[in-house]
C-alpha cells in the first residue's frame, strides 16, 4: 500500500508518501513541503486569520495533488500544536474539510510525544534499552521516556523554536537580556518535569528528533543528509553549548550560510538552540544521537499495526 502522511505543523505542511505493509519498513517514497508558519499567523487573540485559513487551504490541496499524482491510496492527515491552539480551531478545521474535503485529526501534545516515542524506538529497537526521546517542533517541545514501545512518560511543554523565536527574540539580533530572560524562561518550563522523568530512572539511550535538533547537529560537526540517513549522528552537549552564543551573534542571514541550515529556519534556531541546550543540561545528558524517523513515521507505523490487527476477510 501506498500511504500518505499529511502533517500540518507550526513551521511546515509536510506531506510523506511511502510503500508500506504491516511487518515491513517503510520506505519513503515522495516527500512535498511547503513552509507555512502557521504558529506566526496567529492573530493578537491567538486565532488563525481568515488569510492564514486561506493559505492553509490553498497548501493543503497542493499536497493533495502531490498524494493524487503519487498514487496514494490511503492519506493520514493530522495537524499538531499550530491548530490544536489556535482559539478558532474548530472554525478552522470546519473551513478546511470543507474546502478540501479533509479532515485534520488534532493530535495532543501527548499524542505527539508517544507516537514519536513510538518511531523512535521501532528505529532503534529493543536493544537500546530505557529511550528519552526529545523532539523540538516549531510549537512545543515533547519528552517522552519508557523501555516498551508506549512511553511510562510523556509530556508536551510550549517550548517550540517558532513559537519562543515570535514571542521572546523580536529582530534579527535580539540582546543579551532578551536572551537570557527567554533562557530563564525555558529552563524554568523543562524544571517542572524533570521529577517526573527522574522517579523513572536513568535512560540507556537519549535520542531527539526534529529538523532543529538535525541542524544543531549538523553545525556541530554531525554528518551531512547526503551521506544517508543509516549514518550516526551525534550531539554533544559541550559543542551546543560553545554554539549557543555563537548563533547569539550572528543575523539570520549569517546562520543561513552555517551547514544544513535552511533560511526558513535559520531566524528561530537561536530559540531552538537554548531549549536543546536546557533539556539536555537539566536532564543531565552529555551527548544525545539523532533518529531519522519522528512523528511522522510513527503515524504510519500505528496506521500499520491497526491494519495488522484487523481481521483478514
Amino acid at each position: 500500500m501506498r500511504l500518505g502522511v499529511l502533517d500540518v505543523g507550526s513551521n511546515t505542511v509536510h506531506l510523506l508518501v511511502v510503500d508500506a505493509h504491516p511487518g515491513a519498513h517503510p520506505l519513503p517514497a515522495h516527500s512535498h513541503k511547503a513552509e507555512l508558519r502557521l504558529a506566526q499567523l496567529l492573530d493578537g487573540d491567538g486565532a488563525i486569520g481568515p488569510e492564514g485559513v486561506d493559505k492553509l487551504i490553498s497548501v493543503i490541496d497542493r499536497a493533495l495533488q502531490a498524494a493524487e499524482d503519487k498514487g496514494v491510496e490511503d492519506l493520514l492527515p493530522f495537524a499538531t500544536s499550530a491548530v490544536r491552539e489556535a482559539t478558532n480551531a474548530d472554525e478552522v478545521l470546519a473551513r478546511v474539510q470543507d474546502e478540501t474535503g479533509v479532515r485534520l485529526q488534532v493530535l495532543t501534545g501527548a499524542e505527539e510525544a508517544r507516537l514519536t516515542f513510538l518511531a523512535a524506538r521501532r528505529w532503534y529497537g529493543w536493544s537500546a534499552g530505557k529511550l528519552l526521546v526529545l523532539d523540538i517542533g516549531g510549537g512545543s517541545l515533547e519528552i517522552a521516556f519508557g523501555m516498551d514501545e508506549e512511553p511510562d512518560a510523556a509530556v508536551s511543554l510550549p517550548l517550540g523554536a517558532g513559537r519562543l523565536t515570535a514571542g521572546w527574540l523580536p529582530g534579527d539580533r535580539p540582546g543579551p537580556e532578551e536572551i537570557r530572560a527567554l533562557r530563564r524562561h525555558v529552563r524554568a518550563q523543562i524544571a517542572r518535569t524533570v521529577g517526573e522523568f527522574s522517579r523513572l530512572g536513568m535512560p540507556d539511550h537519549v535520542v531527539a528528533t526534529s529538523k532543529t535538533f538535525k541542524q544543531l547537529a549538523r553545525i556541530a560537526g554531525a554528518a551531512g543528509s547526503d551521506e544517508g540517513r543509516y549514518v550516526q549522528r551525534e550531539l554533544k552537549r559541550e559543542s551546543l553549548e560553545a554554539w549557543v552564543p555563537r548563533l547569539a551573534a550572528m543575523t539570520p542571514e549569517q546562520r543561513a550560510e552555517l551547514p544544513g541550515v535552511s533560511a526558513g529556519r535559520a531566524g528561530q534556531l537561536l530559540a531552538g538552540a537554548l531549549v536543546a541546550e536546557g533539556a539536555m543540561d537539566l536532564f543531565g545528558v552529555e551527548a544525545l544521537e539523532i533518529c531519522p524517523w519522528a512523528l511522522r513515521e510513527g503515524v504510519i507505523l500505528r496506521r500499520l499495526d491497526h491494519m495488522d490487527a484487523e481481521p483478514t476477510p
